[in-house]
């Protein structure tokens, strides 16, 4: 922060955009993001809430997919149908990974009503992710509101139909990885070329087929015709692959303009479209539909590259623009759609653990792997119905490591990471709430989490600056704010550290690890 605001070029801000875009840590931010997208966790949900075998694969994927700005129609081709790329290899496989991430029941009531909720769990999150659209809406009837028929659903539903069951591991589920003689892989796979005939279900149970349908795409995106040909491997029908040609297709009329709301929407806050996972008619209507259209357009004709985008929109006036309002754009401007400023936000739950960690220097950059096991107080593991089933612990120095590693039990969440607004894991998360409540303070407060990192902070200000109280104040707030702290503001600091000291009889030590805790709570450090 010194840095850039000593730095009289003009063109310090790009200069920074590009340094950031490069670090390997910006496919751990925007990763983050699509992980919420596909309702990613490495457990099936439900009662035994059993691990699903190398989930972590496909979360190092996508952080290695943005690092290396994959195009993002390839990108959807490798999730939908890598392993029908004819050159797929290990990344096609492991991507594939993505419809295996939903919920499981192990041991269903009605086991081809459980079959049918997985391939709805398929189709629900390709139509919102990719689309925009509630297709599943229409699993039981014609859609009640957009103008997708029953029979689109279940066209839809055949791409999927001949996928083999999920099983939560064996060759169904898990593949080998080309060029590694151990590695496997979560992966889909298919019982071969020939492919089971798809009816509509009236009311959606199985139990009731009505017409048989053909692979189709929904009719009302004018879509052309399915032509679906089966890979020369003979291991797969080639439907999947019909389907990621179409969606990731140039002439796709939402493909573009979904993705490009949704970078928007990680930008300023929220979307052009305020319902990034539904463009249909009870989702909101863009509030600048032109430059929706032009953002894609201009998307597509630079390859369908993320990293191009971001410089666009994080060099333009409005994203350099100050979160004071005044009072004429409060007047005219009260919800900020004609983004009079920036509106100003809470750090995510993830940021705002990796920033404890990094402003108390205990931070561990490592990347990639099996997830990760924080130490869990005893009365959240016993939550479970077999208390701190499936719950490891890793060493201290691999517990500060980046959030996005933490692994993701379902039944078992992490707190500090819950108590501020966490994504939902059984389905797609397209946008976090941003709540205040009071199990956030109770939790910064006096969580185990945060008063550790407070007094390793408070360790870290007296090796850094001395025997000085007003050093060790002036240099924390400096850690926790990115700027220079006023001479009032650190006066109240030193104020605090030796009431501490002097009225409560706290050891020193103990007086500089209670400011600390406090410096971690500030709105500044939180928003």
């Amino acid at each position: 922060a010194e840095a850039f605001a000593a730095d009289p070029d003009p063109r310090a801000w790009e200069r920074l955009v590009d340094r950031l875009l490069e670090s390997p840590h910006y496919g751990e931010k925007w990763g983050r993001h699509w992980l919420d997208l596909v309702r990613f966790a490495e457990t099936n949900s439900y009662e035994t809430d059993e691990a699903k075998p190398h989930a972590w694969r496909y979360r190092d994927y996508v952080i290695r997919a943005f690092n290396q700005d994959t195009p993002y129609d390839r990108f959807i081709r490798e999730q939908l149908a890598g392993d029908e790329l004819p050159d797929g290899g290990a990344d096609g496989l492991v991507a594939t990974g993505y419809y295996r991430l939903g919920i499981w029941d192990s041991d269903p009531a009605d086991k081809e009503l459980a079959r049918f909720d997985q391939l709805d769990d398929m189709v629900a999150t390709t139509g919102q992710v990719f689309l925009g659209l509630t297709l599943d809406c229409a699993r039981c009837h014609d859609h009640k509101v957009d103008p997708i028929p029953q029979r689109d659903y279940y066209a839809l539903l055949s791409f999927f139909n001949n996928l083999t069951p999920f099983k939560n591991g064996g060759p169904t589920d898990e593949v080998p990885l080309p060029g590694s003689e151990d590695a496997k892989a979560l992966a889909v796979t298919e019982s071969g070329p020939v492919v089971p005939d798809t009816f509509i279900l009236a009311r959606g149970n199985p139990g009731s087929p009505g017409d048989r349908v053909e692979p189709a795409f929904p009719q009302a995106l004018n879509p052309p015709p399915a032509r679906v040909r089966p890979p020369e491997s003979g291991r797969t029908s080639g439907r999947r692959l019909a389907l990621a040609d179409w969606i990731a297709s140039p002439d796709n009329p939402l493909t573009a303009r979904v993705w490009v709301n949704r970078v928007w929407q990680h930008h300023f806050g929220r979307g052009l479209v305020r319902t990034p996972s539904d463009f249909g008619l009870l989702g909101s209507a863009p509030t600048h539909p032109e430059l929706l259209d032009w953002l894609a357009h201009e998307f597509m004709a630079g390859g369908w590259r993320l990293k191009p985008l971001h410089r666009r929109l994080l060099t333009s006036r409005i994203y350099l623009s100050t979160s004071t309002a005044t009072p004429q754009a409060l007047r005219i401007d009260p919800d900020n759609d004609l983004y009079s400023r920036f509106d100003m936000r809470r750090l995510t739950a993830e940021e705002i653990r990796d920033s404890v960690l990094w402003v108390t220097g205990s931070g561990n950059s490592r990347m990639f792997g099996p997830g990760i096991f924080v130490t869990l107080p005893p009365e959240v593991l016993a939550s479970q119905s077999v208390p701190g089933k499936g719950w490891g612990q890793s060493p201290p120095d691999e517990q500060r490591r980046r959030s996005i590693y933490i692994h993701v039990k379902r039944s078992l969440l992490t707190p500090v990471l819950l108590g501020f607004d966490l994504a939902e894991t059984d389905r797609s998360t397209p946008v976090r709430f941003a709540t205040t409540q009071p199990t956030q303070a109770l939790g910064s407060l006096n969580g185990a989490f945060f008063n550790e990192q407070a007094a390793l902070l408070a360790t870290r200000a007296r090796r850094e600056c001395g025997d000085s109280t007003e050093a060790q104040v002036r240099r924390i707030l400096q850690w926790v704010t990115s700027r220079p702290p006023t001479d009032s503001e650190v006066f109240r600091g030193v104020q605090l550290v030796r009431a501490l000291e002097q009225q409560d009889g706290a050891p020193a030590v103990e007086a500089l690890k209670s400011f600390c805790l406090v410096a971690l709570n500030l709105n500044e450090f939180l928003y």
